[in-house]
């Protein structure tokens, strides 16, 4: 873990952080669509000029998946120490 200046540990969100929520539904639709594409016939290649667009659709989807788990591990969310109290966040009224 990170640590601050003052030396005490940053808490970070980790499996919470929403990109990897995304990155894990769109491995798993990509990986669905991989084997769905390598376990189809060939009628379904020949409706596409012969290309197996869900082969090529699913290996797209888990490779931005891989760059969402990398985005979220590069850049990670930090949870602030002192949350803001909730009279404090709001702006005065007018």
């Amino acid at each position: 873990m990170a640590e601050n200046v003052a030396g005490t540990e940053k808490r970070k969100v980790g499996l919470f952080d929403i990109r990897v929520i995304i990155a894990g539904l769109i491995g798993l639709y990509g990986i669905i669509l991989v084997l769905t594409g390598l376990l189809s016939s060939d009628e379904q290649a020949n409706k596409a000029s012969g290309l197996n667009i869900n082969v090529l659709a699913g290996i797209a989807m888990i490779v931005l998946a891989a760059g969402f788990v990398v985005w979220a591990r590069w850049r990670p969310i930090v949870v602030p120490d002192d949350p803001v109290e909730k009279d404090e966040a709001q702006p005065p009224a007018h």
